[in-house]
């Protein structure tokens, strides 16, 4: 496993690809309601990407010649974890729709998701929604140096499993930097004074993404949407931040 610590200047150059990261969260989630095609999402993303002088991380990404990942979003509505295509499908009223971006400048990436209410939601939905950014925020307490990875995942899925919920155990987040994804992964699941330690200047993608059934998923026929087995509603949520001496340091802030 080759770990990178980054310098602070490479820092600085990764908080300039966050940065557009955040804002196309912001963005995109001014535009999300019901009516809107994926699709449309997709390409106001794209465009204002690349008026960054950015490239869109997602897209041709994969390792399937035949089945690159077509998009600059990921869009996964209600049952759809991650990974899911824009395309034609409309948002709906009572939908949520998680947001996943990722971009490339100066050589170094950013990645960042936020999950979104379409219009009106049930409670249950904004309850799930709540959990899951708690959980994110909570993890990114445990990023600092001297802590182990196995306390970020163990932040996560002790508040998740507390509130009824279940994390994901099939993906996880990852360090970023010079490629989108680096050693270590970071599990949203685990024991505390477990896994590689923390140390300052490494750069990771925390990422919950929490069920409200089961955790067990399938991938889609597509070969990329990832959905609950179950079929109940997942959210998802994605900072990349900087491991610090004393409190991480969130690059892709979008709120």
């Amino acid at each position: 496993m080759a770990i990178v610590i980054k310098s602070e200047q490479e820092i600085n150059l990764m908080r300039e690809s966050c940065q557009i990261v955040a804002d196309v969260i912001k963005l995109i989630g001014t535009q999300i309601a019901p009516g809107v095609t994926t699709l449309q999402l997709d390409t106001l993303a794209e465009d204002y990407i690349r008026s960054c002088g950015a490239e869109p991380a997602f897209k041709g990404y994969g390792f399937e010649a035949n089945n690159l990942f077509p998009g600059t979003l990921c869009v996964s509505i209600d049952n759809e974890v991650v990974h899911g295509i824009p395309g034609k499908r409309v948002l709906r009223e009572g939908e949520i729709v998680s947001v996943d971006v990722g971009v490339k400048k100066n050589g170094f990436y950013g990645d960042g998701a936020y999950t979104f209410p379409v219009g009106e939601v049930s409670d249950e939905k904004k309850r799930l929604m709540r959990v899951t950014k708690e959980a994110l925020d909570k993890a990114v307490e445990q990023a600092v140096e001297g802590k182990r990875i196995g306390d970020i995942a163990f932040a996560v899925q002790s508040h998740v499993e507390a509130a009824g919920y279940s994390v994901v155990r099939d993906l996880v987040g990852h360090a970023v930097g010079r490629e989108l994804h680096e050693d270590p992964q970071v599990p949203n699941y685990g024991k505390p004074n477990k896994g590689v330690v923390l140390r300052e200047g490494m750069t990771l993608a925390i990422e919950p993404m929490v069920n409200m059934g089961s955790y067990r998923v399938r991938t889609a026929a597509d070969r990329w949407t990832v959905v609950t087995e179950d079929g109940m509603p997942s959210a998802h949520y994605e900072y990349t931040v900087v491991v610090r001496k004393q409190k991480a340091e969130i690059l892709t802030v979008y709120h």
